[in-house]
């Protein structure tokens, strides 16, 4: 039995995304949050094997939200599903503890492989995805570190 809790703001997409996962072949348990705040606290007050997780909501961001979770439950598998392309958020979002970015435009088989894929320990990335981590790691091979980093990578403090 799989037991997912499904937090996304808006009322329409979490009524489809369970109707896609009761067609899984596991039995599958949904629960469901509109915003941030409620993500965390059902999270605090209830076990789940997976959290799907929309990047965009009020109050707090996905992305926020993702490292808090992973703060308090390290071992919680989280998938984000969002409405913005891969390539704005999808590595920012693995290297925040992720375990799979997956846009809306995808297909319901493509989030049921997902979570299957999720729930077995695995890391999802699509094919388009995994072309450009590749395609990064190539361009960055035998370069210094530091310069291989993103602006949003850098951390500045304060010489004390």
């Amino acid at each position: 039995m799989l037991r997912i809790l499904i937090a996304d703001d808006h009322t329409v997409v979490r009524e489809g995304l369970k109707q896609i996962l009761a067609e899984m072949s596991e039995k599958v348990i949904t629960d469901e949050a509109g915003n941030g705040q409620e993500v965390l606290h059902k999270v605090w007050n209830n076990e789940y094997d997976i959290v799907l997780l929309d990047i965009s909501m009020p109050g707090r961001s996905g992305l926020e939200i993702l490292k808090q979770l992973k703060s308090d439950k390290p071992y919680l598998k989280i998938l984000i599903l969002s409405m913005h392309p891969e390539e704005q958020y999808a590595v920012r979002a693995l290297k925040a503890g992720a375990a799979g970015y997956l846009t809306k435009e995808s297909t319901p088989n493509e989030l049921i492989g997902a979570i299957e894929k999720i729930s077995a320990g695995k890391k999802y990335v699509s094919s388009s995805l995994a072309e450009t981590l590749a395609c990064h790691l190539e361009t960055t091979f035998g370069k210094p570190l530091h310069e291989s980093l993103s602006p949003g990578d850098y951390v500045w403090q304060a010489a004390s």
